[in-house]
């Protein structure tokens, strides 16, 4: 059963990174309905029709763009890319219960305004902890060979929370 908080808001890299491993249907079965601003929805399109994320975004009808009421609250974001400023920014106007990003700065930022926050490896550790995968090693070691960059350190301790370490 899908936790159903007031607002997931999600960022690029995660969509990509779950849609290469073919599981962007985590964040539904995690989350239900997941939000996204339009720079990422621009963002995930960039790279054309055949690029990764493209259909599995235009599949997800339970993924939501939506704008932000002052897009100058982004604005004041200038260190973090586009994607990674409007999400933070929708983040604190919807008041999110969770905010699903993995660009260290944009999490710094995040934690700073303290809102809670999980990024992909997160999401596929809570998946297995639902029973939604059987391990997390063979997605880790698929999105590093997909040229998703994961530490040695951040790998270990995903194993780690996860009981494959």
């Amino acid at each position: 059963m899908p936790d159903r908080p007031r607002a997931v808001v999600v960022n690029t890299t995660p969509i990509i990174a779950l849609s290469l491993v073919g599981h962007l249907d985590l964040l539904q079965q995690l989350y239900g309905e997941v939000i996204i601003p339009p720079a990422v929805e621009i963002e995930v399109l960039a790279g054309g029709p055949a690029a990764v994320g493209v259909a599995e975004l235009r599949r997800a009808p339970w993924i939501r763009v939506v704008a932000l009421s002052d897009p100058g609250r982004a604005d004041l974001l200038v260190d973090l890319d586009r994607g990674e400023a409007e999400v933070i920014a929708l983040a604190q106007e919807m008041r999110a219960d969770l905010v699903i990003v993995d660009e260290r700065l944009a999490r710094l930022y995040a934690k700073r305004l303290h809102l809670t926050l999980t990024g992909t490896l997160g999401v596929i550790i809570k998946a297995k902890e639902r029973g939604l995968i059987v391990a997390v090693k063979p997605l880790i070691d698929e999105l590093r060979r997909n040229g998703i960059r994961i530490g040695p350190r951040l790998t270990a301790e995903a194993l780690r929370q996860s009981g494959e370490s």
